[in-house]
């Protein structure tokens, strides 16, 4: 096996309410350059270690109608046997927009902002131009502002989904009657709230003195929290063969009944972009090139192509797609109770057993209480009245179960409401 590289893309896909919805999940994907396998009915080791590896950039790169500071990622291919990928730093980027030049800088490894807050526009078209630190320069073909589709209904169900699960799905419901926006792509939002389940007023504190503790009034509110998710999927759906553009009762996302994130109150945000067809062709093959069966098969293609391409040498490969897009949003809010009156909560990430660890480890070796406490891994549950031999004189839990800022933020986000 010769060029193995690897970028961030996975797969998973299957058809939901009429239509095909593929999630492609940017975890590790290795993809060959020269990549053959034979296979004759057995599996033969290999050796990770891969000859002729070529480091690709990768542009993720999509401005939106939104009047907003827009967003360029960069980032190299990763060989088989590292960790991740590694971010472009240093690169200059620059978004053409007619005669208007947006300059994007650096605010974190291989995250690039423009400088100003800008919409993109209908009737104009725009070019990414990328300089990197060793002087290569890239640029994209021009792309312009796709129509627009508004969201027409988000909504929650209790549904059993293809594999059996009970569950909550989010449908999404949209509507063209110009029947010029034919192909979509889906992001979310989640945030939910978080209550640590075995919240105590008061904490432990080590002395740092003959291993012991102190029991102490919490300074801080870590009772309620909010934890946020994004959506590592891209989602596509498309009417093209459809009679007219309509999408119904689309599911962008699934949350499994015992999932611990609708315990209480749970609320999702979700984006549609209106894709132009050369950009869903490539989400599209991306899905493809990324499948299990198309990784390993003798019909692997070569490159995935996007609209991204080196100035100076047109057989420099580059990993990445320039989209314009126009955008919907819609959020919605639900309750358990909403879809799970009287029913017992989901589990909760961890089941919170309780332990009273001594203060001295038999012999006086070490500290044990102690050392939990400054290592920030347990909460102060109660005192231990009476505890026997072999504990200690406080109960404690694992300390996101009485810590919710373990999981979240306890600022409450000022869209959310009660």
């Amino acid at each position: 096996m010769r060029g193995l590289y690897c970028t961030r893309f996975n797969r998973n896909s299957s058809i939901l309410g009429g239509m095909k919805r593929t999630g492609t999940t940017y975890k590790p994907l290795c993809i060959g350059l020269v990549l053959t396998f034979t296979i004759n009915g057995c599996i033969e080791e290999f050796d990770t270690e891969f000859a002729d590896f070529e480091s690709t950039i990768v542009v993720e790169a999509t401005i939106t109608n939104e009047m907003k500071r827009q967003q360029v990622f960069l980032s190299r291919t990763y060989k088989f046997e590292e960790e991740g990928p590694r971010a472009e730093t240093n690169a200059q980027i620059r978004i053409i927009e007619g005669g208007n030049t947006y300059t994007l800088l650096e605010t974190e490894p291989g995250i690039y902002v423009s400088d100003q807050a800008f919409a993109a526009q209908p009737s104009t078209t725009y070019q990414l131009l990328i300089t990197t630190q060793n002087g290569r320069t890239y640029s994209s073909n021009e792309m312009a502002l796709t129509n627009t589709a508004q969201i027409d209904t988000l909504r929650a169900e209790r549904i059993t989904n293809d594999f059996g699960e009970d569950g909550v799905a989010i449908l999404v419901d949209s509507f063209d009657a110009t029947g010029n926006s034919k192909n979509f792509r889906y992001e979310f939002s989640e945030t939910y709230k978080v209550i640590a389940p075995e919240w105590n007023a008061f904490d432990l504190k080590s002395t740092g003195i003959d291993c012991g503790v102190d029991v102490i009034p919490k300074v801080e509110q870590n009772q309620v929290c909010f934890s946020r998710n994004v959506s590592n999927d891209i989602i596509l759906a498309s009417t093209a063969n459809f009679d007219e553009n309509r999408i119904s009762n689309f599911m962008v996302r699934f949350v499994n009944g015992n999932n611990y994130i609708i315990s209480h109150r749970y609320s999702v945000e979700v984006t549609q972009y209106i894709l132009s067809n050369e950009a869903f062709s490539y989400f599209e093959a991306l899905d493809q090139f990324t499948s299990t069966e198309s990784l390993f098969s003798e019909s692997q293609p070569g490159f995935l192509i996007g609209n991204v391409f080196a100035d100076e040498n047109p057989d420099e490969k580059v990993l990445g797609f320039f989209d314009v897009s126009t955008v919907s949003k819609k959020r919605i809010f639900l309750n358990y109770d909403d879809f799970y009156q009287g029913e017992d909560l989901p589990p909760y990430v961890n089941p919170c057993l309780e332990i009273a660890p001594k203060l001295i480890s038999q012999g006086g070796a070490r500290c044990i209480l102690s050392a939990l406490v400054e290592a920030n891994q347990v909460s102060y549950l109660n005192i231990n009245d009476d505890p026997p031999f072999e504990e200690g004189p406080y109960l404690v839990v694992p300390r996101e179960c009485g810590d919710c800022t373990v999981l979240g933020s306890n600022v409450q986000p000022d869209f959310w409401i009660e």
